[in-house]
């Protein structure tokens, strides 16, 4: 028989040699290719995330028409570890389609309540622990989770994990204000505020001895803010922004955002004129130095965006805040009748 008849009609097949440079030409599509995947994914989480970001804060503006006033930040009972009440992101279920979460609600008890029910079966650990996707960035991680926040009367019970945060005001070496605390604050500041402060006391300064006043005395901040207080622009004030948090430690976890945690800066957080404050990774934020400590980090703003985060405006418009943008001009900003000149470029 004819050898090379069998030659002939063997197929014919890669050698080694070309079967690696077939690999490697795959290898070199793929590594081209999966940058541009992975973009075309962060741009559609980040689209999702706006989306949501908007819907917040169209809510508490159409809160605002049927109320008189946006939202109340956050109520507490009184100062630092006293029990939570209600704030912003509960009080906006109803404008973001979740009516039967709100209708769950009893407002009557503080969030932490769960064995006292009332006479209509309401137990507020079931709206604490809900997950509603209107609070999560897909960008975020593990915000389905539930978790026991690091501080206040909710640290021995768990919170649903979220990504927004309300804008509490800004605080300065001179005022020292942690707008997000229901605790004594200096009325001298309150034009530091931003549209969504914790509800509290604050101290009337200065005081009048001769009209009978002590040093100290009481001011109630009874009423949240109005848009007419908002002195400084709805377009250029900071209604909500995203808060995500990093890092390998337990306290990086547990001082995430938690969506129905009222109590000081889970749900709500506070502009420091320092650029650690706009990161999201909570360990690296603790071995920077700075004014007030830890608190830059806990009261902080941050995504996992690359490059920067997410903001809604208080027209409910959305901006994209670079982590280089001028610390002054975030704090510009976050105020709502700060009269600066500064504002973002559209």
């Amino acid at each position: 028989m004819d050898r090379r008849g069998l030659r002939r009609g063997q197929s014919g097949g890669f050698t080694l040699v070309e079967l690696l440079v077939v690999i490697a030409i795959i290898g070199v599509l793929v590594a081209l290719l999966l940058p541009a995947i992975q973009a075309a994914r962060e741009a559609a989480r980040r689209t999702q995330c706006q989306s949501s970001l908007r819907q917040l804060a169209l809510g508490c503006i159409n809160y605002e028409s049927n109320n008189g006033s946006l939202p109340p930040g956050g109520i507490t009972n009184g100062s630092l570890g006293t029990l939570s009440g209600a704030g912003w992101s509960i009080y906006v279920l109803p404008f973001v389609e979740q009516q039967a979460l709100y209708d769950s609600y009893d407002f009557d008890e503080p969030n932490e309540a769960s064995v006292d029910v009332d006479k209509d079966g309401k137990v507020n650990s079931f709206l604490r622990n809900s997950n509603p996707q209107v609070f999560d960035c897909p960008s975020d991680e593990e915000t389905e989770l539930n978790d026991n926040p690091a501080s206040g009367p909710g640290s021995s019970t768990t919170y649903n994990r979220g990504s927004y945060r309300g804008n509490a005001g800004l605080c300065t070496v001179q005022s020292g204000a942690f707008w997000d605390s229901s605790g004594e604050q200096s009325q001298t500041f309150a034009h530091e505020r931003g549209p969504l402060p914790g509800i509290g006391r604050m101290l009337v300064s200065p005081f009048d001895p001769s009209k009978g006043e002590k040093a100290n005395a009481p001011w109630s901040l009874t009423s949240p803010v109005e848009l007419s207080e908002i002195t400084d622009g709805t377009s250029n004030t900071m209604l909500l922004g995203e808060k995500a948090h990093t890092g390998l430690l337990i306290e990086s976890r547990r001082r995430r955002t938690f969506w129905a945690y009222t109590y000081t800066s889970y749900q709500r957080s506070v502009t420091f004129l320092q650029t650690r404050s706009i990161i999201s990774d909570y360990d690296r934020c603790l071995q920077i130095d700075g004014d007030f400590g830890d608190n830059p980090c806990k009261r902080s703003w941050g995504s996992l965006h690359p490059g920067g985060l997410n903001i809604a405006m208080c027209d409910g418009s959305l901006q994209f805040i670079p982590e280089s943008i001028d610390v002054f001009v975030l704090g510009a900003i976050s105020t709502i009748a700060g009269e600066e000149t500064l504002q973002l470029t559209k």
